[in-house]
């Protein structure tokens, strides 16, 4: 991090926590998922500018946005009207490990960044339950994670996250302004050629929706 910031409280970094076995069969479970539930490309409310990143699903609701109704939790996917797949028990495990939450998370969802492809600052606030952390895992190409404080255009640090690392956000670090500002192209293997045509990265965010 920059030396000027000092990282929000509940912020946790827990670099190398999948190694590599467990990174693939988490990319096998997303490639899996996509049969059900395939990526597509959501738009923002009122605007309809489309993403840059690709998106899907794990869980009993799924994260989704479109220019007619905005952001919101479905427990289908918009296109196929599916029910999302289940998410895998590593990420449950995950979520009891460091969520330090009394309910179990819904949903968990699956960012496709292509190689310049971006996440501009923002606050997870579509929840209802606010107060349990967001949980990040990195998969594939590096990338460079900002975070910065609870008001838009403050001081802000950056971190490079890696295949395999883990991000939680919780505490007074859940509402604070954060994006993916950069990608690192060809820094991993691990994504196979032929389900990501480009590589890139792929971020699994867990999350609890509804209040216990």
């Amino acid at each position: 991090m920059t030396a000027t910031f000092t990282l929000p409280d509940g912020f946790r970094y827990l670099p190398g926590h999948f190694d590599r076995a467990a990174q693939a069969a988490l990319i096998e479970a997303v490639v899996a998922a996509t049969r059900i539930a395939p990526f597509w490309r959501p738009a923002m409310p009122r605007t309809g500018q489309p993403l840059s990143v690709m998106m899907t699903n794990f869980g009993s609701l799924g994260w989704v946005t479109d220019k007619a109704k905005g952001y919101r939790y479905e427990p289908c996917h918009p296109h196929s009207g599916k029910a999302w797949p289940d998410m895998p028990a590593v990420l449950h495990q995950l979520w009891s490990d460091f969520a330090d939450y009394p309910a179990p998370p819904e949903a968990c969802l699956v960012n496709w960044y292509a190689p310049d492809s971006r996440m501009g600052m923002h606050i997870d606030w579509d929840e209802a339950a606010t107060d349990a952390a967001v949980l990040s895992v990195s998969l594939g190409d590096k990338a460079r994670f900002r975070i910065g404080g609870p008001q838009r255009g403050g001081k802000t640090g950056s971190i490079v996250v890696s295949s395999g690392d883990v991000v939680v956000l919780g505490g007074a670090a859940r509402r604070c302004y954060h994006g993916v500002d950069r990608i690192y192209p060809g820094t991993s293997t691990l994504l196979p050629a032929e389900a990501f045509p480009g590589g890139g990265r792929i971020n699994l965010t867990l999350r609890r929706v509804n209040l216990p």
